[in-house]
């Protein structure tokens, strides 16, 4: 935890972790006391056995705020992160105060089958050919940014990436390939921004354009410039814009 004010929780993506959101912190501290997070079989939480599921992680997220005695929160996602906050407030609405949802999409239901096979097959099967998480890093980390010749990004998308642990990952990269997704866009009731990068080749801003079209009392932010990674490519615009929605609704 960090900083003092209304408790903001940050939620990481797929291949990420709770150090994603360094460049973050110290612009929101003076304003809101705020948790960063990794979800079950990432970074320092623990593995598990089973499958992935949505369901599990809302109650381990549900734990954290019952431990911290936290009655109300808001939720900051990126990608995966903001499709666990829908899930997290698809169950428990009442302690949702705001929504910031980045990068994300419509879930596996969005893509068809050979789209959503794609997919799992460019991040598992590296892994199953004996591939290393350092060699992974470096072929996928590319394809999430919108400038791949910013060093800077890169090299903090690669450390990030070569903490995952590689079963965990699968584990989670297949979840994509089920139906598990809720799609709850239309009864969100809290304020919400919609963010995405300009140059998102994974969730494209015309995705985050009907997000933000369903949900009543929502906001849109296009980040130029910027790809899959908008808080850490582009961390002065993502700040200045967090901040003043948190500020509004707080």
């Amino acid at each position: 935890m960090r900083g003092k004010g209304d408790p903001v929780i940050f939620l990481h993506g797929i291949g990420g972790n709770k150090r994603n959101w360094d460049d973050n912190l110290e612009y929101l501290a003076h304003k809101f006391c705020l948790i960063t997070w990794d979800t079950r079989g990432y970074g320092d939480s623990e593995d598990y056995i089973g499958s992935f599921n949505f369901e599990d992680v809302v109650e381990d997220l549900n734990k954290v705020l019952l431990g911290l005695k936290i009655p109300k929160i808001n939720l900051v996602g990126l990608s995966m992160g903001a499709r666990i906050a829908c899930w997290f407030y698809e169950k428990y609405p009442n302690k949702v105060k705001t929504l910031v949802l980045c990068d994300t999409n419509f879930g596996s239901r969005g893509f068809s089958k050979e789209e959503k096979e794609e997919f799992v097959s460019l991040r598992s099967r590296p892994f199953e050919q004996g591939m290393r998480i350092e060699q992974f890093s470096q072929m996928i980390a590319k394809s999430l940014i919108g400038d791949s010749s910013n060093k800077n990004v890169l090299s903090k998308l690669i450390s990030s990436l070569n903490l995952l642990r590689k079963d965990s990952y699968i584990k989670t990269v297949r979840s994509f390939i089920s139906d598990d997704w809720l799609n709850n866009f239309s009864k969100i009731r809290v304020p919400c921004l919609v963010m995405v990068g300009e140059l998102d080749n994974l969730t494209p801003p015309s995705v985050a354009k009907e997000i933000d079209a369903l949900i009543p009392n929502s906001q849109l932010e296009i980040i130029e410039g910027a790809g899959h990674l908008i808080n850490i490519e582009k961390p002065e615009i993502f700040n200045e814009l967090v901040l003043k929605f948190l500020c509004k609704f707080n």
